[in-house]
């Protein structure tokens, strides 16, 4: 399974990579924003699921989301909002732009993979 990952810090790319892997996703890409994003999406095999960040320079993660459900041939792709925002007002909006689910930062390997089997999108470990 494939997964890309969307977040402006280096660190929580690297560690949300890690819990993937671990988790049993084979090819994992990575974006530092918004417009990183569209391009690996534009020019790569279509993503199992999208974690994306919200505060970042560019494209934040909620104008990334609303971009990628205004093409036809992503709208059925999971995507997780992975933020540091907590107000339920910023989950109602995230939810609205056609975020599938929303992880608030700290997360745990636990926390991300139950949201991915709940979206159907964990890998089977064999």
């Amino acid at each position: 399974m494939r997964a890309l990952v969307v977040d402006d810090s280096k660190a929580i790319r690297v560690v949300l990579k890690k819990m993937l892997a671990e988790g049993g996703f084979e090819e994992l890409t990575e974006a530092a924003h918004g417009g990183e994003a569209l391009e690996v999406l534009e020019n790569g095999p279509a993503p199992d699921v999208i974690l994306v960040d919200w505060n970042m320079p560019e494209m934040n993660g909620l104008e990334l989301i609303r971009a990628i459900r205004a093409k036809a041939e992503m709208r059925r792709i999971p995507i997780v909002m992975v933020t540091t925002e907590t107000e339920y007002s910023q989950v109602v909006k995230a939810l609205a732009a056609g975020a599938s689910e929303y992880v608030m930062k700290p997360f745990t390997k636990d926390i991300i993979m139950d949201k991915l089997d709940m979206l159907g999108v964990a890998p089977e470990i064999s």
